[in-house]
C-alpha cells in the first residue's frame, strides 16, 4: 500500500510539473477604458473555438473594474495559438449589447491584433490569432467605443 501511495505521489507531483511548463503567462495592457461609464471590463481568452461571440467557450475570463484608464493582466495561456477579446460590458450581461440596429456594439470593444467589426460582423479568429512563438510582451488592447 506504502509503494502505490508513493507512486501516486510521485505521479501526480509530475502530472503537476508538466502542465504547469506548458502554460505560458503573458501580460496584456488594456488601454482607453473610459472609467466615466459603470460595468465591469472583461478581458477573455479564447482559442479558435467561440471567438468571439461565444463567451462561455473562452478559456479565461478576468473581470476588471473600469476605476483606470489602462489596466495589466497577466494571463496564463495553455495553447499556442489564441485570440484576446475584451469587452466593457457596462449592463453587466456578460454579452456585447447592440445597439438599435441590432448589428453594431453599443459597449467598448477591443481585440487582439487591432482588429475591429466591420460592415461584414464580428472578426475572425485568424484576423485576431497570437502565437507564442511570435507574441511581444506586453499585448496592447486597446478600447474602441460607439
Amino acid at each position: 500500500m506504502t509503494n502505490i501511495l508513493h507512486t501516486l505521489v510521485i505521479s501526480n507531483a509530475f502530472t503537476m510539473m508538466a502542465h504547469s511548463t506548458l502554460a505560458h503567462t503573458i501580460e496584456v495592457k488594456v488601454n482607453g477604458i473610459d472609467t466615466s461609464r459603470k460595468g465591469q471590463i472583461m478581458v477573455m481568452l479564447f482559442g479558435q473555438d467561440g471567438f468571439p461571440i461565444n463567451h462561455e467557450k473562452a478559456l479565461k475570463t478576468i473581470y476588471l473594474a473600469p476605476n483606470q484608464a489602462t489596466h495589466n493582466v497577466r494571463l496564463s495561456v495553455p495553447i499556442s495559438e489564441f485570440a484576446i477579446k475584451v469587452l466593457h460590458d457596462e449592463d453587466n450581461s456578460r454579452k456585447t449589447t447592440k445597439n438599435w440596429t441590432g448589428i453594431v456594439p453599443a459597449e467598448g470593444l477591443g481585440f487582439s491584433n487591432g482588429v475591429t467589426i466591420s460592415w461584414r460582423g464580428a472578426p475572425k479568429f485568424k484576423d485576431a490569432k497570437l502565437t507564442l512563438s511570435g507574441l511581444s510582451n506586453p499585448v496592447q488592447i486597446t478600447l474602441r467605443y460607439p
